[in-house]
């Protein structure tokens, strides 16, 4: 019973009663992109917008995401939960709330949105709920998170289209993606910042369904 009690707990998210109080500080992380130079917390260049995906591990989903043409600065964090500053271990108790995420900073006059949105939706599987493959857990579960109406807009429009190519290729899984207005990204401990650049044989959980998202890009 412990056993399985101890699953629940990492597939159920927490409210404000159940959740870890977290703290005011900051965790200590990287200052600059490990591959770029780039700084990861800012100033970004005018005229770039950021979203927030989360595509199970962020180790493999930032190694992805930095590597297309346009996006100037990726770094991992948490996201969508309730305890401020949360720390790896704490989060992957499922009593944060938070999933991982790729922050994603990118010029949109040399990579569009919808370039961004398909590759997420291909590269993992959106309808897996609290996990993706042998990832169990709420820290595991696909998220967008956006800022502001245009961008909630067009990840709506390509969840609804990945979901109807799914059907007609016979995937018979329900798109279970958050798609939500980003409230505060936490950075991730610097260990964790590009963290396949650094570890070029480390793990990489990135498996997707072989469909492919019907949206321009």
């Amino acid at each position: 019973m412990f056993l399985i009690d101890m699953f629940n707990k990492k597939t159920i998210l927490p409210d404000a009663e159940t959740a870890l109080r977290g703290r005011e500080d900051a965790m200590a992380t990287a200052v600059n992109h490990f591959v770029s130079g780039h700084p990861l917390k800012g100033p970004y260049p005018e005229g770039t917008e950021k979203i927030l995906l989360g595509m199970g591990c962020f180790w493999g989903a930032e190694r992805l995401l930095w590597n297309i043409p346009g996006v100037y600065v990726t770094a991992a964090g948490y996201s969508g939960g309730l305890t401020p500053n949360p720390t790896y271990q704490e989060t992957t108790t499922g009593l944060t709330g938070h999933t991982e995420v790729v922050l994603v900073v990118y010029d949109p006059k040399v990579v569009a949105l919808s370039r961004l949105l398909k590759t997420f939706f291909e590269q993992h599987d959106p309808t897996q709920g609290m996990r993706q493959g042998n990832d169990i857990g709420t820290t595991y579960r696909s998220a967008i998170y956006v800022y502001d109406d245009a961008q909630l807009k067009a990840a709506k429009d390509a969840r609804d289209a990945f979901q109807a190519a799914l059907k007609m290729s016979g995937h018979t899984g329900k798109i279970t993606t958050e798609i939500e207005m980003a409230g505060p990204l936490y950075f991730a401990e610097d260990y964790h910042q590009q963290y396949l650049a650094k570890n070029p044989d480390g793990y990489c959980g990135l498996r997707g369904t072989g469909v492919s998202c019907p949206i321009g890009g």
